[in-house]
Parts: C-alpha cells; structure tokens; sequence
C-alpha cells in the first residue's frame, strides 16, 4: 500500500484507486472534504478523496482567513451556529498551533453605526459566554481614548467606545494541508488535479465516478460504497451530474479581500468596522501586510477563477478610507487581492449578508450523500455529521460498527509540539539563523510547517549548489522540494499561492520565485516544453490576476 503525498507518487496513487474498493469516496478537497476523509480514516473507514484542482484551491484558500465565530450570526439569531463554531476555534487551534494564531480584535463604536455600546457589551459577552472563552480572553469594553490608544488611524470625530475581543487568525490553505496530509498518514488516498467525469451506478445506486486526470488526459474508474459530494461551490453542478438537484439549491456569494503593505496602511491592531452601507468588513495584520475584506454579493461567473472586479476594489477602499480617512489609499496601493465563492444554501427574499451559514446534508436517491454550506471554522463538526452517517449506512448494510468523532483529540499536521509550542518555535527559529536565514525568514518557515520544519531544514546541506544553479534562495527551495515530495506540489501555482501564501502575502518573492519553480519542477517531472509554458503562464497569471481588477 502505498502511504503517500508526493507528486512524483501521483500515477501510483491514481493506479491503487482504480485497483482498490474503498467505504468511501470524497469529492472534493477543500477543508470539508478534507476534514471528512480525516475523519472518516481515525474510525476505521477505508478512504479515498479526488480533487479537480489543487486541494484548498477553491473556497478553502479566499476566505477572510479567521477561525472564528462570527459575529454577526448572533445578530441573526444564529446561537447555535455562533456556539459551535465558537467552540471550535479552541479545538482548531489546540490541534495546529502553528496555523491558528490568537487574535485580538477591536470593533470601534462609532454614531450610527451597527452596534451601539450596549449591544457590542451585551453581544460579546453572549458570544465570549457561547464559545467558553477563557477568562484571559473574554471581552473588554474599551473608553474612547483607550479605543484611540489600540488603533490612533480610527476615525475620531465619530468614535464612541470600542470592544475587544480574542478571534483566531488562520493560513486557510496551509490548514487545509495539515488536515489532508493527518488524513493521508492515517491511509486516506488522496490526488489533486482529478475529476469525476461522471457517476457509476448498479441498480440505480451510485457505486464509484469515472475520473479524469486532468494533467494527463487520463481515465480511470475509482469505486465505493459510499460516495460523497464536498465540493463547495460546484456541489450543485455534481447533483445535477446525479440527475438529483430538486427542492434546495446553492446560492453562491463572492467576497473579495485586498492586501496593502503597512508602509501604507501602519495598522496596529485587527479591526472590524462599519462600511459607509450599513455592513461591516475585517483589516487584519499579517506578515507586514493589511488586508482589507470582505465583500458579499451574488455571483454567477466562472467557478474556477473568480476575479476582483473594479466595484469590489472600489468598494474595499472606500470602506477603509471612511474609517481610517488619514491613509488615504488609492488602487496604486493594493497589492494583491483574493476572490473567494461562499456555497450558501438559498433562501428566498434574503440578501446575500442574511443568508445562513448553516450546513446541511442532502441524500440523493442515488445514494450520493452531499454537504453543504457551513463554514471554515465548523469543518470538524461538518465532517462528524458526515461520518455519523456513512457509518449508520455501512452498519445497516453491512454489520459493522465503528467508534465515534474523536478528531478533537487528533494533532493536525505539524501540530505536535511537546515540548510546547513557544519552545519549539525558538528552538527551530534559532536554527535557521544558523542556517544562515535571517531571524524573520526562519521564525517564518517554523511557523509555515510547525513540528514539520525539521524536515524542510534536512534539505539545506544538499541544496546549496542546486540553490546557485535555479537562482532561488535556499529556504524556497527546501519548501519546494517539500512540497513536491510532502504536500502533492504537482504544478507551480500549487507552491507559490496555497502552500506559501506568496501570491498574496509576499508578491515580490513570487514573482522572484516563478521561473527558477517552473525550471526546477520542469526538470524534477521530465516536462515537455509545451507543458513547462503552459505552467509557467498558468502561474503568471495568477500571480497577475491576484493584482488586477476586471
């Protein structure tokens, strides 16, 4: 059996999910799919899992990049979702320290605005009181002049008070990553870049897709006994393929979030704050940068690759500069920018920002079971909901029995520090330093890759010349290596956006990165020149999309 996450093992996992007959297929690789097939492996499930792009390339890498509650679906009247979810946050984070950072979170009080000093009191003490937040995180209510003190850019003359309160700041993609590679080590087969073409079926039951690698050209026939559709925005698109897309249907919403360096937007402290209309958006700190999101209006466009259009940049900026009117930032500061899909169940007469965040399981006469909904923070609980019910299926059908959710108690990934987090990360920092990375540049790949750096620093004595030769420091190129060989790398964008976060955060390196990657994996893979282009114009352009307003 092949125990694998490597590109260069892609042909011989595609080979072993033709050969094998599993409990359960997933469609679908984002942070549900993923936490499904964790899940579904630590109780015994044997488990495989296709994704037609790269994992967490969808909704899983454009989110605000919180693990958090949600405000806002208090006001909605959403207590069990906010519950949830709030209690989530602390099993996320105690489960991946290294991508899930604590985050304290100021909401200015402003005249006019969405809460008033009673209501933020009175929420944020429900919401702190939902999540059991611990005592040295609950809620402060700040005075004007202290509200000033955390964040001097707020808009003064409107500023009442303000609210604090703890948040969980998140790598989207690299949390992905860590779940999909605890699922792998536990025996899930997983692939990216493969599609399912089209549905089996006997006797009118659904028993296994005919894939398509979408690198190759190739097909391939993987069976199951039970088949589930996670696939986020084009989870409708697999119901109709099922011919079972009848009474509830998706309602997708796009946000979009900008990024500015904090030479230009020196923001202390993250924000979430009144827009001019009534709604409220996230400025969030991270790695010298501000990022600035989100919006949420109705989307019907390519799925694929949804874009930032000129109103989304238009309204973001405006956004910031009412509530920070010194910055004075214009479309010449944005750096980079990111389109997200929310696959929302639709509800009639509500507007894109009413719409629930509520997951939901539909069964197809087919059998094929689909989830959808929900959001990043309640993967884990969406996954158990999933397995309780594919394990009641394979108990009637076939008598076996299986255990409980027990993911909580399951270290994701590079999440497993004994000696303590803090300990760990000084330890490893101070080693790449001597590596000869600067201090920020080591703390940054310890934190990337948690307990795994060791791993990517035992790269680095047999690097050195091919670091000469492909012009790319040695750091990026132990994280490619890596990547290739830990995290299935299998095209250049895969590295320089979702498993780096570069595109976003860090734009000069990817642009610096682009072709000694393509050259280094063109030479690793044995591509034709035909294939090495179209990669390498694949990743410009989403390096060049990233920035560009349509």
């Amino acid at each position: 059996m092949t125990q694998t996450f490597s590109s260069l093992k892609r042909n011989d996992i595609q080979l072993e999910l033709a050969r094998e007959t599993y409990d359960m297929l997933v469609i679908g690789g984002g942070i549900t799919g993923a936490g499904i097939a964790l899940d579904g492996a630590v109780r015994g499930l044997k488990v495989a899992l296709i994704e037609m792009q790269d994992f967490a390339a969808g909704t899983s890498s454009r989110s605000t990049k919180l693990v958090h509650g949600g405000l806002r679906y208090l006001k909605q009247g959403e207590v069990k979702l906010v519950r949830e979810v709030g209690r989530e946050r602390a099993i996320v984070y105690e489960n991946a320290r290294h991508v899930v950072i604590p985050e304290w979170m100021l909401m200015p009080i402003i005249k006019g605005g969405t809460y008033g000093k009673l209501a933020t009191s009175v929420g944020l003490y429900v919401y702190d009181w939902l999540a059991g937040v611990k005592r040295e995180e609950r809620r402060k209510m700040l005075s004007k002049s202290e509200t000033i003190a955390k964040e001097p850019l707020l808009w003064q003359d409107k500023l009442l008070a303000g609210g604090y309160y703890v948040e969980y700041r998140t790598d989207d993609a690299r949390l992905t990553i860590e779940i999909m590679k605890a699922a792998v080590s536990r025996g899930v087969k997983a692939v990216n870049y493969t599609k399912a073409a089209q549905f089996l079926y006997e006797n009118g039951k659904v028993v296994g897709v005919k894939a398509e690698d979408r690198n190759s050209g190739q097909t391939f026939e993987i069976r199951a006994s039970k088949i589930v559709n996670a696939a986020g925005p084009w989870v409708d698109k697999l119901r109709e393929l099922d011919q079972s897309k009848q009474g509830k249907r998706l309602h997708l919403t796009k946000g979009v979030h900008i990024v500015v360096d904090q030479s230009r937007f020196p923001l202390r402290q993250t924000i979430y704050f009144d827009t001019p209309d009534g709604r409220m958006v996230f400025a969030v700190t991270r790695d010298g940068k501000t990022y600035i999101g989100t919006t949420d209006t109705d989307y019907e466009g390519n799925l694929e690759h949804p874009r930032m259009t000129k109103a989304d940049l238009t309204y973001l900026l405006d956004a910031a500069n009412y509530m920070f009117p010194s910055i004075g930032l214009t479309e010449a500061d944005v750096e980079a920018s990111w389109a997200g899909l929310r696959p929302l169940i639709h509800e009639d007469g509500k507007s894109p920002s009413e719409l629930s965040r509520k997951d939901e399981i539909f069964l197809s006469p087919s059998g094929l079971i689909t989830i959808a909904g929900g959001k990043l923070t309640g993967y884990r609980k969406m996954a158990e909901r999933v397995i309780d019910l594919v394990a009641e299926q394979l108990n009637k059908e076939t008598g076996r029995t299986f255990p409980g959710c027990s993911t909580d108690q399951i270290k994701l990934s590079g999440g497993d520090f004994p000696e303590g987090f803090d300990a760990f990360t000084a330890k490893w920092t101070q080693h790449g330093i001597h590596q000869g990375l600067s201090e920020k540049r080591a703390a940054a790949l310890v934190r990337r890759y948690g307990s795994n750096v060791p791993s990517v620093y035992a790269k680095f004595d047999s690097l050195r010349e091919a670091s000469a030769a492909y012009g790319m420091e040695i750091d990026a190129l132990a994280s490619l290596i890596y990547g290739i060989e830990e995290e299935m790398v299998t095209r250049p964008l895969d590295f320089l956006n979702r498993r780096t976060g570069a595109v976003n955060f860090d734009h000069q390196s990817a642009a610096r990165w682009l072709e000694p990657t393509v050259r280094f994996m063109r030479d690793t893979f044995h591509w034709d020149e035909e294939t090495a282009l179209l990669y390498l114009k694949e990743a410009r352009d989403g390096i060049r999309f990233a920035k560009e307003a349509v």
